[in-house]
């Protein structure tokens, strides 16, 4: 269990002023973003949590990575040690996110912890970036499909794989999942958190989506 001393971080305070700072009007975010107005008001008052592929698509229509929901004012640092009661988290529908110290580091490398519960996904649509992608599930299931290829990855099992390959992710088990991935190598000029909305941009709500991935399976 982590304590107290913990950084949480208000999501909807965060997105809030990075729309203002932009001179976004709700509904300007909400064409860019492809959610609703009534949704961004809801996580704008805390009202609600939002997914991963919901950061990733407010992420795209601001034009900023993801972790900038995380880390607030922080600067960025050269060196990072992040005590495991320190990591900024961050609830999101059906999971946590955990970041282990690449919000605050200059390289290009995004290294976090996802906690996620049964039937929790990236999106019901396949992602790609730039650089690497590896994975290392520490607890419960964890399935992705990476192009045509499925792997299922149980405790202790890891993946590593070139992202611009298209690939998707979920909790396929009845239990939680905890698993710590790391996007590496992207180009400087990229932002890979962004790029992961590509496919679920696609969706109006993804949100209500599941990520199913049998089709896929069967014709694997």
């Amino acid at each position: 269990m982590f304590d107290s001393e913990a950084i949480s971080i208000d999501v909807g305070t965060r997105l809030r002023e990075l729309r203002q700072e932009r001179n976004l009007s709700m509904r300007a975010l909400a064409t860019r973003s492809g959610l609703s107005a009534n949704a961004l008001s809801m996580i704008e008052r805390g009202r609600t949590s939002p997914s991963v592929s919901t950061l990733y698509k407010l992420a795209g229509a601001l034009g900023v990575p993801i972790t900038i929901f995380f880390e607030g004012t922080l600067q960025k640092q050269d060196i990072v040690f992040r005590k495991a009661t320190e990591r900024t988290r961050v609830p999101f529908l059906r999971g946590l996110w955990e970041g282990l110290g690449g919000e605050l580091f200059t390289g290009r490398v995004e290294p976090f912890m996802l906690t996620l519960e049964s039937g929790a996904s990236s999106g019901p649509f396949p992602m790609s970036h730039s650089g690497h992608e590896f994975v290392l599930c520490l607890r419960g299931q964890l399935e992705y499909l990476v192009e045509n290829q499925h792997f299922l990855l149980e405790a202790g099992d890891s993946l590593i794989f070139a992202a611009q390959l298209q690939h998707r992710w979920r909790n396929p088990g009845s239990t939680v999942t905890n698993a710590v991935f790391v996007l590496s190598d992207f180009q400087e000029n990229e932002n890979p958190a962004a790029m992961h909305l590509h496919g679920s941009r696609r969706s109006v709500d993804a949100d209500n989506e599941a990520g199913d991935m049998s089709d896929e399976k069967a014709d694997a």
